[in-house]
């Protein structure tokens, strides 16, 4: 194949239908055809990047293991193709504009007046190609952030324009992801809301040469026609994207759709052989089947919104696929625990995880979980703020070292076992300047951890500023709470864990990053197992 073909997926009507999991399903099609296929994010909001948006705003932000600190869409294209994604696969319209500003005070523009049109466009433009010119991918999507319409989506929907001439006939085209919705008082499906949007589109100089369109019933042929002929495309190219029981049911949807033909089709590629999801399948069919069933509490400060922790909830499902379980997540706010009312709150859980986060509240919750899960010998996980609570918790407790703390909750406590990193002591700038992305961590033989990983050198992501303080690591090892990971570079603490416990870890970096449907995360995989296992004992 001589040039990388171009995918685009635009949004209309409403936010939030999913044009992430399309673009991730069609790509997984792609992929199971044989294509080398990749998918970008371009997020129209003017922050640098997610890293310092509000979780609640946004969602959880995801961490590649090049340290960028990306959309949770770019969890889903992993999650789904089994693949890495890197910088270069989120953009930001903020990522967009310094880096014009920046050309522009360097003089790069030869004095000319930067404008939207050429400057920003042609930016945007050359980041849309950046994977495409790389000669590692065949067929690139690009996902566009909000929906058509939004003043601040303009710039992309002009670039995707400018690219799909630039690029020729049949190799890029777009897909339009929009809604059918069901009055139920005129008991019927509604179009008009979709024929607006395509209007939209049109108005920017693009036609979609895909439709998909999310509904809750199924599209007569009668009303596929209608949005065939009224939206100006193919009869074959109004696909149906009907609601699922699982976001791991959508590939399969798109094939019986012929989304993928189609696509390729109209970038005049061949359909090779048909695409081998037998793995998938397998994934699915556990999944829908489990033999057992589990709760989990998950113990966090955002469990308000579910995208807090959207990698956690995805993490648990293949775990929970791997031991053909259904793992009930309970979500539990860490500030409303404490020692009055927690024996009642983790009633009926089989293990509890402790959430990462940032901040002092909701702290005090987070250190009573860990002991009532330590005390009560109930499988226990904590991830990054998590695996600090357990050291807070085992240093209070334990070494009798009460008013023993984090410096990012308590700069002046007598004993900061969780102290600000040294080279994060004259950072002032919040974004981008955590420890970030992936680092290397060497696992001792005859642990826990060893024994989940099962080799001696292992590599995952992080996102953070504060460390388990080395001043007190020999103390807290011979109390009992083994340092079992340890950064070959720095010598810093990744993996904490107690024996004569059914399961009880903390690790400083972020796991869920890197589980996929292909390779659910040992940890979580273990630690369902685990759960399994306690439950089986309590009867």
């Amino acid at each position: 194949m001589n040039q990388t073909k171009y995918i685009f997926v635009t949004g209309g009507v409403t936010s939030s239908l999913g044009k992430g999991i399309i673009a991730a399903s069609l790509a997984k099609l792609l992929q199971a055809r044989g294509y080398r296929t990749t998918i970008q994010k371009f997020d129209p909001y003017l922050n640098v990047d997610p890293g310092t948006l509000n979780p609640y705003e946004h969602g959880e932000c995801y961490v590649t293991d090049d340290g960028a600190e990306t959309d949770l869409d770019l969890g889903h294209y992993e999650r789904f193709l089994n693949v890495p994604t890197s910088q270069a696969n989120n953009v930001t319209t903020g990522r967009i504009y310094l880096s014009v500003i920046e050309k522009e005070r360097r003089g790069e523009f030869l004095g000319k007046t930067v404008q939207v049109v050429p400057h920003i466009t042609n930016e945007i433009k050359e980041r849309m190609q950046l994977l495409g010119n790389s000669g590692d991918y065949d067929i690139v999507i690009t996902e566009i952030g909000g929906t058509v319409g939004d003043i601040e989506s303009l710039p992309y929907i002009e670039s995707v324009r400018q690219l799909v001439w630039d690029l020729g006939e049949h190799n890029a085209i777009v897909i339009h992801l929009t809604l059918i919705p069901y009055l139920a008082a005129a008991g019927e499906l509604k179009t008009k809301p979709t024929q607006h949007s395509v209007k939209t589109l049109m108005e920017s100089g693009i036609k979609a040469d895909i439709l998909v369109c999310r509904t809750e019933h199924e599209l007569s042929e009668e009303l596929r026609n209608k949005l065939a002929l009224f939206c100006n495309v193919k009869r074959e190219a109004v696909i149906q994207s009907i609601d699922a029981s699982t976001i791991y049911e959508v590939p399969n949807l798109m094939l019986e759709e012929g989304l993928d033909v189609v696509a390729l089709k109209k970038l005049d590629l061949p359909k090779k052989a048909a695409p081998d999801l037998k793995n998938w399948n397998t994934f699915l069919r556990r999944l829908k089947n489990p033999r057992h069933t589990v709760n989990i509490g998950l113990v966090g400060k955002y469990v308000e919104m579910q995208d807090c922790y959207k990698s956690i909830l995805e993490a648990f499902i293949h775990a929970g696929a791997a031991n053909e379980t259904k793992v009930n997540v309970v979500s539990i706010h860490s500030e409303h625990i404490d020692a009055s009312n927690i024996s009642e709150k983790f009633s009926g859980l089989d293990a509890i995880l402790v959430a990462p986060g940032f901040g002092e509240r909701g702290i005090e919750g987070k250190i009573a979980a860990v002991q009532y899960a330590r005390e009560n010998k109930m499988p226990f996980f904590g991830i990054c703020l998590g695996m600090q609570m357990a050291i807070i918790e085992y240093s209070r407790n334990i070494l009798g070292y009460t008013d023993a703390n984090s410096t990012e909750m308590n700069e002046h406590t007598a004993h900061p076992v969780v102290n600000l990193m040294e080279e994060q002591k004259t950072v002032t700038d919040k974004g981008g300047t955590m420890r970030l992305g992936a680092w290397k961590c060497d696992i001792k033989k005859d642990s826990l951890a060893y024994k989940i990983y099962g080799k001696d050198t292992i590599s995952e992501r992080h996102r953070h500023r504060y460390e388990y303080n080395s001043n007190y690591v020999a103390q807290l090892q011979n109390a009992g709470l083994i340092a079992s990971g340890v950064n070959p570079d720095t010598g810093l603490v990744e993996i904490v864990e107690i024996e004569n416990h059914p399961f009880f870890i903390g690790v400083q970096y972020h796991p869920e990053y890197k589980s996929t449907v292909a390779n659910p995360h040992p940890i979580f995989v273990n630690f369902v197992a685990a759960a399994v296992k306690a439950k089986k004992k309590q009867f």
